[in-house]
């Protein structure tokens, strides 16, 4: 099977976890719009979505699907992502669409969050794909100099080669080069840093299920 076969293969597996009448939480990136795409097919089964960025926005309107503003909506049952990176306990590596900041907001507000991946994206270790992190333009330079000091090699995300702006305004500062081995702590941590907005680890609530894609099947994790 292709990688695309793969994602399409798990982004019709999470629609076992929506639930009828409410709304669900969606993410961004390659993964997350097959999701949509197969979340079209019962929409009449919804009442809506929340979005992770504005690219999802416009992928869940354009199926008919009516978008909800966050502010408007008090719980979700689940919240429905993919992830650049994910270990065996649930914590991933997310941000490679540059969203990872609203991403991390609406998970925060679902019961439930089900990662959908192909098997490539199951490590042991994090790291390997860079670590993104979101950072206020004024701060660029001094959190890019606090996370060297970590131990990695941080450069700031392009874009025809201009600075990658975030439906937010801000910048991406990415992380190559570290192996981590605790990345609760390493949340903590980066956060902490004073112009950060936020990194894009979910570790501290990391993922509840894992509908991973491989050539024998749909493999579910649970954490």
């Amino acid at each position: 099977m292709t990688q695309d076969e793969l994602k399409q293969a798990v982004a019709r597996a999470a629609l076992d976890y929506v639930v009828d009448g409410e709304i669900i939480g969606v993410g961004t990136g390659s993964t997350a719009n097959f999701f949509i795409d197969e979340l079209g097919k019962i929409k009449h089964r919804i009442k809506g979505a929340v979005a992770s960025s504005e690219a999802t926005a416009a992928r869940l309107r354009s199926h008919g699907i009516t978008v909800f503003d966050l502010n408007e909506v008090d719980a979700m049952p689940v919240y429905v992502d993919g992830a650049d990176e994910i270990t065996p306990q649930g914590a991933m590596i997310k941000g490679g669409g540059a969203a990872l900041t609203r991403e991390k907001i609406v998970a925060s507000v679902a019961q439930k969050f089900v990662c959908i991946a192909d098997g490539s994206k199951l490590v042991n270790v994090l790291g390997n794909f860079p670590l993104p992190v979101e950072v206020i333009p004024m701060a660029r330079a001094v959190v890019a100099r606090k996370l060297a000091a970590l131990g990695g090699e941080p450069r700031l995300r392009l874009k025809d080669g201009q600075p990658l702006l975030t439906d937010n305004g801000n910048l991406i500062i990415d992380l190559h080069g570290m192996q981590i081995e605790r990345p609760a702590e390493l949340e903590a941590v980066i956060n902490n840093i004073v112009g950060v907005v936020t990194v894009g680890l979910f570790a501290q609530h990391g993922a509840n299920v894992c509908l991973l894609g491989t050539t024998d099947g749909v493999q579910t994790l649970s954490f």
